[in-house]
């Protein structure tokens, strides 16, 4: 029998990772998770039911030079590197500090230890986003077409005026920055993907994960729930995938030899605040009365009128498999959420 091989994933216990080391236990990889603490570590053993395919290793600040030498030193039978680990999040005072430097150099980080280090990795793959991809104002051009070839053309010094722009930024910076040191240095033996993904729905990975205030793309689902009937919806509207297929793309981007060096973009599909209000009236019969109304089906004509069109069609063909739709996403989001504050 062979020996499983061994992947390391950087922000474990984050919510796309969660997904993503689900995943890879389900396909019998051996996982080693980097957490910030023993607290962290041990919830996520336990959320687990402590498989004997998983173990975490602590690094207790991405941006700290040589903050993954170690885990790489004591782990030179690992194959595969997934760094998921990011900030997205926008409450923030110093966006240069809390949003941007962590994210580039995190990277680096991650980079230059896997250089030094990591004698045998043979695939990195990287979490970046579509914020990397799409410029605010061609996003917002109806006649526009966006490719993985795009690049947000935001500043340094324009990433700096406020969380939203910073976390745009640290994805284009940091996603930059895998690239460049790829291409500047000599002899690197791993070939890199990106994974960029548009707004990422879906349920949790486990309802205990539930909390008052989900991650920030979750959160966009959880605070209509909050809405009270006569409440303004949110003008939310954009790109979006599920959580689900965000893991499996990364698994993919590893195990498909045609997923080197590339940009994966993952986009389901178009949506808006007042979608999201349509699903939920039409699913949950209890909550309805108790979210706003808003004007239904007026978001075909919303996003055919502001928001520019997205071509994944690499991507999609690359990935070779059907992506969930946004009613489903919607439901099982919701649903795990109902359900976890009835307990």
């Amino acid at each position: 029998m062979s020996t499983p091989t061994t992947v390391i994933v950087s922000g474990a216990t984050g919510f796309i990772a969660q997904h993503v080391v689900k995943q890879l236990l389900a396909k019998n990889y051996q996982v080693i998770g980097t957490v910030r603490s023993t607290t962290k570590g041990d919830h996520l053993l336990k959320l687990f039911n402590n498989p004997q395919n998983l173990s975490y290793e602590i690094v207790e600040d991405v941006g700290t030079k040589g903050a993954f030498d170690k885990v790489l030193q004591k782990h030179g039978e690992a194959k595969v590197f997934l760094h998921l680990a990011s900030p997205f999040h926008f409450n923030v005072t110093d966006v240069e500090k809390e949003l941007l430097l962590p994210a580039v150099d995190g990277t680096k980080n991650v980079l230059q230890a896997i250089y030094n280090f990591g004698k045998n990795i043979e695939k990195v793959v990287i979490t970046s986003s579509y914020a990397a991809i799409s410029t605010a104002s061609k996003e917002a051009d109806k006649n526009a077409v966006i490719t993985e070839k795009d690049w947000n053309e935001i500043s340094w010094q324009d990433s700096l005026l406020n969380p939203v722009n910073g976390y745009r930024g640290s994805k284009k910076f940091a996603e930059k920055a895998a690239w460049d040191f790829v291409k500047s240095n000599d002899n690197v033996k791993f070939s890199l993907s990106t994974i960029n993904p548009s707004f990422v729905f879906g349920p949790q990975s486990f309802s205990s994960e539930i909390k008052q205030s989900l991650n920030t793309s979750s959160e966009i689902i959880n605070s209509i729930l909050k809405l009270k009937p006569n409440d303004p919806i949110p003008g939310s509207k954009g790109g979006w995938v599920d959580v689900r297929d965000v893991a499996k793309a990364h698994i993919i981007a590893f195990e498909n030899e045609d997923a080197k060096n590339q940009r994966i973009l993952l986009n389901s599909g178009r949506f808006t605040s007042q979608s999201l209000v349509d699903i939920i009236n039409d699913k949950f019969p209890d909550l309805k009365g108790k979210i706003p109304v808003g004007e239904p089906g007026s978001d075909k004509e919303i996003i055919a009128e502001s928001l520019a069109t997205i071509d994944d069609t690499k991507s999609r063909e690359l990935l070779g498999f059907k992506y969930y739709n946004l009613e489903q996403s919607v439901y099982d989001t919701v649903e795990q959420i109902v359900n976890a504050h009835k307990l």
